[in-house]
């Protein structure tokens, strides 16, 4: 597990950027985290990171977006609005999630028994005592459900 301290969008950007610069092919990310708290600009840092220029939003209507102009695909996944896990089929979540690109699921913890058996989880935590804009931003490896040592 790694604690990463942000002190301000930038650096939750640029964390997403060192992310996106060592993601590899087959890679899947979790982000979960409160309304407001920055998963937006991490993603967008996380894109840059694969090369992406073009505009990332999160994909809170149509599930699932799919840039595919950086050094990788890029699938993000926002399940905030999924009613039933089934849902996610017709997006066609394992085309993407077991595929070579990297993923990104926002609000993942509402898909937990459809994760892979591997994947990265970041939660971004806000922390109002050490500042609006700090972040508190835990990384940690995921397998078969517990987090890894």
């Amino acid at each position: 597990m790694r604690i990463v301290e942000s002190f301000s969008p930038e650096d939750t950007y640029a964390l997403g950027q060192i992310i996106g610069k060592e993601a590899i092919a087959g890679s899947v990310y979790t982000l979960v985290g409160d309304l407001g708290v920055g998963k937006t600009v991490f993603t967008q840092g996380l894109a840059e990171g694969l090369g992406i220029t073009e505009p990332v939003n999160s994909p809170t209507f149509t599930i699932v977006q799919v840039y595919e102009e950086g050094r990788l695909p890029f699938y993000h996944f926002d399940v905030y609005r999924i009613g039933d896990v089934s849902e996610m089929d017709e997006v066609g979540y394992e085309e993407y999630v077991y595929g070579d690109g990297v993923s990104l699921i926002e609000w993942a913890n509402l898909i937990e028994e459809i994760l892979p058996v591997r994947y990265t989880q970041i939660t971004i935590e806000k922390d109002l005592e050490k500042g609006f804009d700090y972040r508190k931003i835990t990384i940690c490896e995921v397998a078969n459900g517990k987090e890894e040592v």
